[in-house]
């Protein structure tokens, strides 16, 4: 019973650190694909969890893709690890509801809720399920891939690491 006492107190850095481990960021380059790619292509992906929790605000920019970009997505997987898709960013596919992906220079932005996650089911993620997707980014278990014609499985991507969190 003494200790039922500090059971909140030792809750509050955890929440705490989750509410300040808001903002991420990556760099896309060839080489952290898998396998690596040479290309002179690059990008940029910012992202923002919202306070509450329930949203995820980005802006992807990518420049010199070697092919003609086909999709973008966020993946669940660790770093020089390929997994499946968590989110749809953009697609030239014809993808229902996906902003299409417009060729290079580009910027594209957008938010990111419940309902656009994807899974990936095979890795314990189920439709719908955001807050496992904002588990994994903040585990660092997460990647922004460029897909391209050239490079189907991804010309440039970089794991999601923790940004400028003011």
């Amino acid at each position: 019973m003494k200790y039922a006492a500090l059971l909140p107190l030792l809750l509050l850095p955890l929440s705490a650190a989750d509410a300040q481990n808001r903002n991420f960021k990556a760099t896309l380059v060839g080489f952290q694909e898998v396998p690596a790619i040479s290309t002179a292509a690059g990008g940029q992906f910012q992202a923002r969890i919202s306070d509450d929790g329930a949203a995820i605000h980005y802006q992807l920019s990518y420049r010199a893709l070697e092919g003609a970009v086909s999709m973008a997505h966020i993946h669940l997987g660790q770093k020089s690890v390929n997994g499946g898709i968590a989110v749809w960013l953009c697609s030239n596919l014809g993808t229902p509801g996906v902003q299409p992906c417009p060729a290079p220079p580009a910027t594209i932005s957008g938010i990111v809720m419940a309902a656009d996650v994807v899974g990936p089911a095979g890795q314990g993620v189920a439709a719908g399920e955001f807050a496992e997707l904002v588990r994994a980014i903040r585990s660092g278990v997460a990647y922004v891939n460029v897909h391209t014609s050239l490079h189907p499985g991804g010309e440039i991507r970089s794991q999601l690491s923790p940004g400028n969190n003011d």
